[in-house]
């Protein structure tokens, strides 16, 4: 599972347009472009190993998905979080994601299960092994899968769209959430094997909120409840 990026590119040309979109989305994500940086095709090619072609499509695909955006006279620019959209993305996430955790106990594979508790180990491992970088792709990750085994592709669509933002959200507060985070997936996979479904809606909805009151709680004033 290992992640695309500068270190990973090797002669010109040789990452996919969609490996280098993933690449570039994961080091917004982590905190190596900073909001507020300027991302010039020039230097992404270079940090890339890849020509400004796929660069430019990269970057066009980032602005569409809302991470980065361009501005008059200065170019495309990383955009901050807002607080107003991660809690919009968190509220959304909690209509749809119990859903899918509900019918993935009905519906999933043997080897989407499999997947799930790999996941959940290699969450763990990176816990204890003091390597939090990992932590908001492998969480994104086991979202995807447990949306993919609700056997609704429309859900799984959407939900991988969802989580690419969430994992820019999730990445603000790891420190603070991500023992019991991966505690909550665990919880999540143990319902999904039994076959439970009104389990596995009740613990995936005890997991967002948890993850929307923690970053409620890391907000410097009162948070705008509005769900």
């Amino acid at each position: 599972m290992e992640r695309a990026g500068a270190q990973q590119a090797g002669p010109q040309g040789r990452i996919s347009p969609q490996a280098l979109c993933r690449a570039i989305r994961e080091d917004v994500i982590r905190g190596v472009h900073r909001p507020g940086s300027r991302l010039t095709e020039e230097s992404m090619a270079a940090r890339y190993g890849v020509s400004r072609v796929p660069v430019r499509e990269a970057l066009r695909t980032l602005e569409a998905e809302g991470f980065v955006r361009s501005r008059p006279y200065v170019g495309i620019v990383v955009v901050e979080l807002d607080d107003a959209e991660a809690e919009d993305l968190l509220e959304v996430r909690a209509l749809l994601e119990p859903l899918g955790a509900g019918r993935a106990a009905l519906r999933r594979t043997p080897e989407q299960l499999g997947r799930l508790k790999e996941l959940v180990s290699l969450g763990r491992a990176a816990i204890e092994d003091g390597r939090p970088d990992e932590l908001a792709r492998l969480n994104s990750r086991f979202h995807e899968v447990i949306a993919a085994a609700s056997g609704s592709r429309t859900l799984s669509r959407l939900v991988t769209q969802l989580s690419r933002k969430i994992a820019w959200v999730y990445s603000v507060d790891l420190p603070r959430r991500a023992q019991d985070s991966w505690r909550e997936h665990e919880e999540i996979v143990a319902a999904v094997e039994r076959g439970d479904p009104e389990a596995a809606r009740a613990v995936a909805a005890r997991h967002i909120a948890a993850a929307r009151s923690a970053y409620r709680r890391r907000l410097p004033g009162p948070a705008d409840d509005r769900s």
